[in-house]
């Protein structure tokens, strides 16, 4: 069994946020804090609002008016919250950007394996993603859950009835997809992303056997 990320390993995603970050950086940048300084006010918010919001653009826009409202101290104004809402349209679209070779590689390794699909996040935005992008049809299932941790990786190999150590988890996540997908005694496979969200980041271990690093989606032909 293959079970694949979705975000920034089947498509394009976090660019979209980074986009959005650079204009509100530039828009919050004061004398005597740059936009390094910004940033980490902000990285430090959304990795509050992740334990007790969730993820998805709905959370990520709230954690920008709380973060106008400390840098400020106090409230955002009127004309502050709709700036803000303005940046719901990045994330109000009919389609996703595919990354290089995910459709023509997903088609063959479908007639291979059987393949699951596991995301986290809003569950109406993810279903949305999913359907746009055309890419359904390859999975068994598609899973969409609060969080990827140890337990969701040990809830899903139950769910399917699957030897943990013959499935492979595939995605770009140190934090998300590899660790827990390793702590449940999954194998795993990390395809790095250039713009991996910055609180996904985490350290693996250069020596775990069962961790099979590529640098292309499309190289996992060779591989399964």
């Amino acid at each position: 069994m293959l079970i694949f990320d979705a975000d920034d390993t089947l498509w394009e995603n976090n660019v979209v946020f980074e986009r959005v970050i650079d204009e509100f950086l530039d828009w919050m940048t004061l004398p005597g804090l740059d936009r390094a300084g910004v940033r980490a006010v902000l990285d430090g918010i959304e990795a509050a609002n992740a334990v007790t919001l969730g993820y998805g653009s709905k959370v990520f826009l709230h954690s920008l008016g709380e973060c106008v409202a400390r840098l400020r101290g106090r409230a955002a104004t009127d004309e502050e919250t709709a700036r803000i809402s303005g940046w719901a349209a990045a994330f109000d679209r009919d389609h996703v950007e595919l990354i290089l070779g995910v459709a023509e590689t997903l088609a063959e390794l479908a007639r291979r394996h059987d393949l699951l699909l596991l995301t986290k996040g809003d569950t109406e935005e993810q279903r949305r993603k999913v359907a746009n992008s055309a890419l359904a049809g390859y999975f068994r299932g598609v899973h969409i859950v609060a969080e990827k941790n140890t337990a969701t990786y040990e809830e899903l190999t139950r769910s399917y009835d699957l030897e943990p150590s013959s499935a492979w988890m595939i995605g770009n996540s140190p934090k998300s997809d590899i660790l827990p997908a390793r702590s449940a005694g999954l194998n795993a496979v990390f395809i790095p992303h250039d713009h991996t969200w910055v609180l996904e980041h985490d350290e693996l271990d250069a020596t775990d056997e069962k961790v099979l690093r590529l640098s292309a989606f499309g190289e996992l032909l060779r591989h399964f």
